[in-house]
Formats: C-alpha cells, sequence, structure tokens
C-alpha cells in the first residue's frame, strides 16, 4: 500500500504529461552511457530532450531542441545525440542521475508520446588515498546508489535489486568474517578492512545486480605505491653497482688474462735456458801457465824475496757458449787451480778470458 502511495503522484503525471512507460538505465560513474529515445523521427530534427534532476515540479532543464544542443547548459560538451536520436553522457557523474524525457515535435506541435528515462549512477569512494595504503593500514570504501528524486530503497524493493560487495572471485564478501560491510539502507554499503600483504594488486567490485543480471558495477584495486616506489628506487640504485661490478670483473678476467700469459711466456723462456744435457757445453781447454815475478829484480841476501804469482787461463770451445740464466737448480761445476812452490804468503791472482 505504502509503494502505491509513494508512486501515486509519479504515475498521475506521466499521464497527464503524455508520458507512457519508463526505462531504467544504471551507469557507473565516470562510464559513458546513452539513453534510448524509443518515440524518435528519423533525421532526430523534431527531438526534444528535457531534464528533471529532482522530481518534476522543479522545472525541468531543455538539453536538445530540434535536434540542436543547448549550449548554455551547465554539462554541454559531455552530452551529444546518437544517430537514433539517443542522449549520449560522457563520464557520467552522480550529478547526472534523474528523469530524462524524450519528445518528439513536428511544426511546433507535439508528436506521439513521450519517452522517460530514469538515470540511476553507482558511485565509489575511498576513504583514504592510494599513497596511504600498506599492508597492515585500514581502508574503507562506501558505495552508493544515486537515484531519481532520492528514492533509491523504494527502487531496490520495487525492481528486486541488490547492491553488495564481491571479490575477484564474485564472492560475497558478506560471508567474510576479515570484511565488515555496514549498510545506511538499501543503496549505501561501506566495506571496511586491514590491508594485507596480499592484498597488494587486489580487486574488490561493488555491484548492482537484478536476480542473475548484473546492472552496473564500480571497481577497487589495491595499490601499494610505497612498495612500487621503494622497488623502482632499488632498481634505480642497483643499476650503477652493477654496471661497475659489471666493468671490475671484465678488467679482472683481462688482468688475469695477461698474467697468466706473461707468465706462461716466462715459463717458456725459462724452460728453454734449461741446460738439459751435459753434453750442450763443449771445449778444449788450453794449459794454464804460471808464472812468477819479481818486484826486486836484484834482490838482497837477507832480504825475503817478495814475488807476485800471476795465473792465465785461456779456454776455447769448439761450440759458441750459449748465455744462460743460472737457476737455484742448476749445476755448477768448480775447478781447483794450484800453482807450483807457492807460499801461503804470496799474492795470487787470476785473471779469467
Amino acid at each position: 500500500m505504502c509503494h502505491i502511495c509513494l508512486l501515486g503522484p509519479l504515475i498521475v503525471s506521466s499521464l497527464l504529461t503524455g508520458v507512457t512507460g519508463e526505462t531504467h538505465v544504471f551507469s557507473s560513474s565516470s562510464e559513458n552511457v546513452a539513453l534510448p529515445c524509443n518515440n524518435a523521427l528519423s533525421g532526430c530534427t523534431s527531438t526534444t530532450w528535457i531534464y528533471y534532476y529532482i522530481h518534476r515540479s522543479s522545472g525541468g532543464v531543455e538539453l536538445f531542441a530540434g535536434g540542436i544542443k543547448k549550449n548554455d547548459i551547465k554539462r554541454a560538451e559531455r552530452l551529444s545525440l546518437g544517430s537514433d536520436c539517443s542522449l549520449n553522457i560522457y563520464k557520467t557523474t552522480e550529478d547526472d542521475r534523474g528523469q530524462y524525457i524524450c519528445q518528439q515535435y513536428v511544426n511546433e506541435q507535439k508528436h506521439g508520446t513521450d519517452a522517460q528515462i530514469f538515470l540511476h549512477v553507482l558511485h565509489l569512494s575511498p576513504s583514504s588515498t592510494q599513497t596511504e595504503m600498506r599492508s597492515g593500514s585500514s581502508v574503507t570504501l562506501t558505495c552508493q546508489l544515486f537515484t531519481f528524486d532520492n528514492n533509491c530503497d523504494d527502487l531496490i524493493r520495487i525492481e528486486d535489486l541488490q547492491l553488495f560487495w564481491v571479490n575477484q572471485a564474485d564472492v560475497n564478501l558478506q560471508t567474510d568474517s576479515r570484511y565488515q560491510i555496514l549498510s545506511s539502507g538499501q543503496c549505501i554499503k561501506t566495506l571496511t578492512t586491514t590491508l594485507l600483504n596480499e592484498d597488494n594488486n587486489t580487486e574488490w567490485r561493488c555491484l548492482v545486480k537484478k536476480k542473475n543480471e548484473i546492472k552496473t558495477s564500480v571497481s577497487f584495486t589495491v595499490k601499494f605505491k610505497d612498495i612500487t616506489t621503494k622497488i623502482s628506487q632499488q632498481k634505480d640504485s642497483s643499476t650503477p653497482v652493477i654496471v661497475i661490478c659489471a666493468v671490475f670483473s671484465a678488467l679482472a678476467v683481462i688482468l688475469a688474462a695477461v698474467l697468466y700469459k706473461k707468465r706462461a711466456d716466462n715459463r717458456r723462456k725459462t724452460d728453454s735456458s734449461v741446460v738439459k744435457d751435459k753434453n750442450d757445453y763443449k771445449g778444449t781447454y788450453e794449459t794454464i801457465n804460471i808464472s812468477k815475478i819479481s818486484k826486486s829484480p836484484t834482490p838482497s841476501t837477507n832480504e825475503q824475496t817478495n814475488e807476485v804469482t800471476y795465473c792465465e787461463i785461456t779456454a776455447s770451445s769448439k761450440q759458441q757458449i750459449k748465455k744462460n740464466k743460472v737457476h737455484c737448480d742448476d749445476k755448477v761445476t768448480y775447478a781447483t787451480i794450484k800453482g807450483a812452490n807457492v807460499t801461503p804468503q804470496d799474492d795470487f791472482y787470476a785473471s779469467l778470458n
């Protein structure tokens, strides 16, 4: 009985103005929508669109007349006519909700019946910005359905609509104790939860559903901006380190290669300098002549003769002697040269050529 009382004035008003039938269109905020004009004539030159924001008694705003847009209206840049004379609204807002009447005029005379369309807009508003969202913080999302004349609760009951929150798997979040969902009437659903690490990039949706048909929906995706920024900063700061490490690694490889080559060259030289056979050096040696020279040609009888002994050794070889480095492992042969009648006090000099 109450429903009939509430709808009574609207039905009477429709009959008086020649409006028959009504169409309910649901849209989400920021979505493009087209309102149909079922009584349109070809060419749209006879089409007029009138908009009622709250109720009919407040007076309507003429949007199009004779197919021409009224540019003095507030949202003129977001309105256009389709080829079928439908009213196109670009990026709807909650302020676009209301009643729209499509009329036809021929020779300034009203033609046929009017078509009325009710536009309902679903809007979502978060309680905090994305930059404040991180694991452990609380988030609150409010989903509200805006309707003509603020009669949303009656619309929900009459049209048998449902308004609820779901996750990415379309599971009703009302059944999960982790989420607190509060209702303010039938048209406002507020979701509150504490964010977890796995919530990053998670999407939640608020739906308007009639039986099994989704009329419209709005979604919200969780973004941990601080984590993304830190990761990007770490990547940026690590880039020079990676480059430096790569350069030093390359230099180390080159240096190791040079040292290895140098050591190999030295080893080859060393191996070539080692005497492999004692027959590598063969020669004939001449007789060693030792002579004594007296400092005093005519020494006195009482003076001790002071003679200096010189030794000259000349060696000749049939094979040229190689000039090689001597290593600690090389064997060296020593020879002792003794002179005849040489007393310990005599000075002994040897000259080797």
